[in-house]
């Protein structure tokens, strides 16, 4: 297949493809940045697992303040380490070719830092303090910004978002794919 053999069969690429939003070279393409990050231990074993420091190496998540997040989420052990296949799903699910509806889910996986299928007041401060980093705000300012997303979002007034309620914001967004994406 192309410069070399493949680890691959040609029934694992299809599935891959079935699977994901890439094509076969893709994938191949995905498999050589995956093995990049730590050659020494994936070489020629295609379940290779990863720690995510090795992961947060890919130049995207490493300027990523979720980096952290996006491999918690797309672990499938949920330590952060990421297997291949993980990391093909991250990619997938980052590239253009992945719908708005997938890019959202995953988008809330990543911003619910604990875990409760809501964007609390919790989850969006630590949202903002990554997304702003040094540039901190100050304490009523953050308040302040939390409440206007609550009052923009939150259609039940329960205090905080659903998953509903975060897509529904997420389709007035036009450039939330634009800005939700990884290039391979």
């Amino acid at each position: 297949m192309g410069q070399g053999k493949s680890q691959f069969t040609e029934e694992e690429l299809q599935d891959y493809q079935d699977l994901t939003y890439f094509t076969k070279k893709e994938v191949l393409y995905a498999h050589q940045k995956f093995k990049a990050l730590a050659p020494e231990r994936v070489g020629h074993n295609k379940n290779a697992k990863l720690p995510m420091s090795k992961i947060l190496l890919y130049p995207e998540l490493k300027v990523n303040p979720f980096g952290d997040r996006i491999c918690h989420a797309f672990s499938s052990s949920h330590d952060g380490d990421c297997t291949f296949e993980d990391f093909l799903d991250m990619m997938s699910v980052f590239s253009d070719a992945a719908p708005k509806s997938v890019k959202a889910e995953h988008a809330f996986r990543i911003f619910d830092f604990d875990g409760d299928d809501m964007l609390g007041e919790a989850d969006l401060r630590q949202v903002v303090e990554r997304l702003t980093g040094s540039q901190r705000l100050s304490e009523s300012d953050m308040k302040h910004l939390i409440q206007n997303i609550l009052d923009e979002a939150d259609l039940d007034e329960d205090g905080a978002l659903s998953f509903a309620e975060f897509e529904h914001i997420i389709d007035k967004s036009s450039d939330f794919c634009s800005t939700f994406r990884i290039r391979l």
